[in-house]
């Protein structure tokens, strides 16, 4: 048994499992969806950095977390919102990060995709020429390291931007540079406040119309697109009304399961792919959970993720935008890495009680590979606050 301490504070016994429940990885290619897991970073601990430091980032550990996730069949989804970005991780970080990642899934075969944002513009931009330039740099980078490119959403375009005009007309300007169908990517005020009114407008069903637009000007040069809102019935419209050809990617961490396993072909029998952050702690279930959908059964693809669900809406609770913090915690607990360590010190976003739920959830479900050293890890943990063994 061990002691954890609940939301209120009271420490309550728990009995952790023996026996891990996680399949191995080597298993058949993931047929039915395209699934990316959006990847944490692994920091160097023994860095004398602060918190508004440069990043510093074991790169061994962090490649070799991406490997596990192509062991299973994930594409990984990198220098995106779970890596930190803009809450750690500078640029000159992440451009590094896509080149040895990049590098890395070229030498296994693992599907890759990269964020392109604007965050080296470190001061506030003032004009959108600025913003372009950042992107259009940023794009560079992505194609040369031989990457499929996911635009991200942009904080300084939200801050300058003063129309849905603006928005296609830069959106309009980076696709057409674009070598290769790009990702498109929409996150919502919930994972990042400085994102409100994206699309020009904080009105979702007005904001929906310019990114549509968007899309239907330049359908050739759009693979898909990324969908972080968390509101399902929303993104099942908004995927009904993309055309042929584009993917819709949810990115929507509390209702995955309904979403990647989409409607009855009665409907029209539209679903997501998935381009998740809450799969960087799920990928070995998950790819499991899809390989039972490649065999065309819903039912028991549901069995499987559904459970889940309860864990990804915890570690996502507001606010939204630490849930980085479990992420990483749990692959510590999961023996991924040796430290629960963050760039720019996020190991302290999140609370005890917090994190124990987290460890209690993630073990009901079987994702430790060794229970036994997820629990020894929680323990020291609680030792460190003060909870007695």
């Amino acid at each position: 048994m061990i002691r954890l301490p609940d939301a209120c504070g009271v420490l309550r016994e728990y009995a952790p499992r023996t026996e891990p429940a996680v399949p191995a990885a080597g298993s058949p290619p993931l047929v039915s969806r395209t699934v990316f897991s959006a990847a944490h970073v692994v920091a160097d601990p023994f860095a004398d950095t602060t918190p508004d430091g440069p990043a510093a980032v074991d790169w061994d550990a962090t490649l070799a977390f991406r490997r596990h996730l192509w062991s299973h069949g994930l594409g990984v989804a990198e220098a995106m919102d779970t890596a930190q970005r803009g809450m750690g991780l500078d640029w000159a970080a992440a451009a590094e990060l896509i080149r040895r990642s990049a590098a890395e899934a070229a030498a296994c075969g693992g599907r890759i995709a990269c964020g392109v944002g604007t965050d080296q513009l470190t001061g506030p931009a003032s004009r959108l020429d600025e913003v372009r330039a950042a992107y259009e740099e940023q794009l560079a980078v992505v194609e040369e390291a031989g990457a499929q490119a996911i635009v991200m959403a942009s904080r300084a375009t939200a801050a300058l931007a003063r129309s849905p005009e603006d928005y296609l007309e830069l959106y309009g300007h980076l696709l057409r540079q674009a070598s290769e169908p790009v990702i498109l990517h929409w996150l919502g005020p919930m994972f990042d406040p400085a994102l409100t009114g994206y699309w020009g407008s904080e009105d979702l069903d007005a904001a929906t119309e310019t990114f549509l637009a968007v899309i239907a000007e330049h359908p050739d040069k759009v693979d898909g697109v990324k969908i972080s809102l968390l509101d399902a019935g929303r993104e099942v419209a908004l995927r009904r009304r993309l055309p042929g050809g584009v993917r819709c990617y949810t990115g929507d961490d509390f209702n995955y399961p309904e979403l990647i396993a989409g409607e009855d072909p009665a409907a029209g029998g539209r679903f997501s792919h998935a381009l998740l952050g809450i799969f960087d702690p799920l990928a070995p279930l998950a790819a499991e959970a899809v390989r039972v959908l490649d065999t065309g059964d819903p039912a028991g693809f549901r069995k499987l993720l559904d459970p889940t669900v309860e864990l990804s809406r915890h570690l996502f609770q507001a606010p939204t935008r630490y849930y980085k913090t479990g992420v990483v915690f749990l692959a510590w607990l999961a023996g991924h890495q040796e430290h629960f360590a963050m760039v720019g010190g996020m190991q302290s976003a999140r609370s005890l009680p917090h994190l124990a739920r987290a460890y209690e959830l993630a073990d009901s479900l079987g994702l430790f590979p060794d229970p036994a050293l997820a629990e020894a890890r929680m323990r020291q943990l609680l030792a460190v606050h003060g909870v007695a063994a």
